[in-house]
């Protein structure tokens, strides 16, 4: 699997970061980051959102959603504008229990262990998210249900963790290719707590998200340092 950095351009839609990857049956995914725990991946000309928020990017000027993924319903993961804006007739939205009591029409739900086939190109698996340390648990509390997901496209595994800390769940994936895990304290991981999980999980490639916006700054430079030799740790603007 190759995978390199490009900044994506699309006739006059806003510019973000973005790396491109050639997944293991040899067809194009791009990774679109936006900010915080709010990013895009285009298969070809179709656009799957997880937790679109409207401040961290203009949706109004980027394509519409074939598939919307949203981990859980706190505000920095779900905003109905930002919904509102990237869906059409056709767009499908998988979301965990919660969030889908926001709507007024039905959406795919989505509870850990639960899978699903939206489309011909990807497979869905929703994963356990929350928190298991002492006087953090009512932050993403286990009985919610909230959810993170594996997407499997061209046989390439994508984990997607949502708000969580290093689960046995977690732990227990097999043959994730490309990992996102949160690491911002208090609410998900410590820089350790992230380094035990990728040391569990074993990606090709670690992309620390969900970090800053509390008063506990996240040291990514020794989370780097902490993994060197196991993964390769890209570092993009999602703080």
């Amino acid at each position: 699997m190759s995978i390199f950095s490009l900044f994506h351009r699309n006739n006059d839609a806003p510019v973000y970061p973005a790396d491109t990857l050639t997944a293991r049956d040899g067809s194009q995914i791009v990774l679109h980051f936006f900010r915080h725990a709010s990013l895009a991946i285009q298969v070809g000309e179709h656009w799957i959102y997880v937790d679109p928020v409207s401040e961290y990017a203009d949706y109004a000027r980027l394509p519409k959603a074939d598939l919307l993924l949203i981990t859980h319903s706190h505000y920095d993961h779900f905003d109905r504008a930002a919904v509102d804006t990237l869906t059409v007739r056709g767009s499908d939205i998988l979301c965990d229990k919660t969030t889908a009591e926001a709507f007024d029409f039905e959406c795919i739900v989505m509870t850990p262990g639960g899978t699903a086939d939206p489309r011909s190109y990807v497979h869905v698996e929703a994963v356990a998210a929350y928190n298991t340390t002492e006087g953090h648990t009512d932050f993403h509390p286990k009985a919610r249900e909230d959810v993170g997901y594996v997407l499997t496209i061209g046989g390439t595994r994508i984990y997607i963790a949502g708000d969580t800390e290093n689960t046995p769940e977690m732990k227990a994936l097999e043959g994730i290719d490309i990992a996102f895990l949160p690491v911002n304290q208090p609410y998900t991981m410590t820089v350790d707590q992230a380094a035990d999980a990728v040391k569990a999980l074993r990606p090709a490639v670690f992309y620390p998200y969900h970090y800053g916006q509390t008063d506990q700054t996240t040291d990514i430079d020794r989370l780097v340092h902490a993994l060197e030799g196991i993964t390769e740790v890209r570092v993009r603007p999602m703080d």
